[in-house]
């Protein structure tokens, strides 16, 4: 087992449904899934994205020994899940046609890749970024200040 594993654990408002949006938009992998004993929620859910996991559950009141809140409960996420992909057009075009909202049309970024933002239908936020090129981080200072002085023409 790996000690340094990150693993986040996302919190929804219906845990079957985010299961099947992430495996057909990120092509993640299903793995186990424990159903609560209603037999409608899903009290753990995993995926496997790219050989790292990502786990699901469906939010419980604390009386059912839940501790977390989906971002609807919360009005808002604190959190962006950022995705490294290899085609961050594709990715965004899956997610928006399968029910996720544009935050930040993606786009070429300063950075050297094409980046956008998503909120998928269960109220998580997604930076997909394609990364184009590497670049050193005085050309990613310099490219930043064109960008930001152009920005505020």
């Amino acid at each position: 087992m790996r000690e340094d594993q990150f693993v986040p654990h996302l919190i929804v408002s219906d845990g079957v449904a985010a299961l099947k949006f992430y495996e057909d938009v990120l092509g993640a992998e299903p793995g186990h899934t424990m159903m609560a004993p209603d037999g409608k929620r899903v009290m753990h859910g995993e995926l496997t994205l790219d050989g790292h996991k990502i786990f699901i559950s469906d939010e419980f009141t604390a009386e059912e020994g839940g501790s977390c809140s989906t971002p609807q409960t919360l009005g808002g996420s604190s959190v962006r899940i950022m995705l490294m992909t290899d085609d961050a057009d594709a990715v965004v075009e899956r997610a928006v046609a399968r029910g996720a909202k544009v935050l930040m049309p993606v786009q070429d970024m300063f950075w050297g890749a094409r980046y956008g933002q998503i909120v998928d239908p269960f109220g998580h936020q997604w930076g997909i970024n394609q990364q184009l090129t590497e670049q050193s981080e005085a050309e990613t200072k310099a490219a930043a200040e064109k960008f930001f002085a152009k920005r505020n023409e």
